[in-house]
């Protein structure tokens, strides 16, 4: 599908998310009061600001919603996936996995935002997901490092079990 009305070159708003880890859980936060997938569940995440690169932007947002301060090591790059919502807005999403240390807890920074915090068996996610996350988390799990999730007009923002995938696993080299 080509989005029309627009000219010139592509652009897309970079976005980053984090795939929390402890054990063989992963923490998920319920959107609430945002305007967008608003009660589902979703990754901690949040848009690259200018002048940020990807782990600047990463370190920014949990610091920001979960109230962890992460060093820029502590995060490896899990997935990057190009992205596209029900209303054809393209996006390019950097995963990123880290893993909770001793003593840390993440905490609902911004309740705001989020109305809770839970940790998830990653082998067992719930389906009141964002889906392209699930999609992501779903790549994550099957080692995969590059994906699309192209949402086509109609798809709904949620997670649905039973409607046509729409993640597309970009073998690497």
């Amino acid at each position: 599908m080509r989005i029309t009305g627009r000219s010139g070159r592509h652009s897309e708003v970079v976005d980053v998310h984090l795939f929390l880890r402890r054990g063989d859980e992963v923490l998920l936060a319920r959107r609430a009061g945002t305007g967008y997938a608003d009660g589902l569940l979703h990754a901690p995440s949040g848009h690259v600001e200018d002048g940020e690169d990807v782990r600047e932007a990463m370190v920014r947002e949990t610091r920001e919603e979960i109230g962890l301060r992460l060093e820029p090591e502590e995060l490896r790059v899990a997935l990057v996936m190009q992205h596209r919502s029900p209303r054809g807005e393209p996006r390019t999403g950097w995963f990123f996995e880290a893993w909770l240390g001793e003593g840390r807890e993440p905490v609902n920074a911004e309740p705001d935002k989020c109305s809770e915090l839970g940790w998830f068996p990653l082998d067992a996610l719930p389906d009141d997901m964002v889906a392209y996350c699930r999609a992501g988390l779903d790549a994550y799990r099957a080692g995969e490092r590059f994906a699309l999730h192209w949402h086509l007009p109609g798809d709904a923002i949620a997670h649905d079990p039973s409607a046509p995938g729409r993640l597309v696993v970009l073998p690497a080299s």
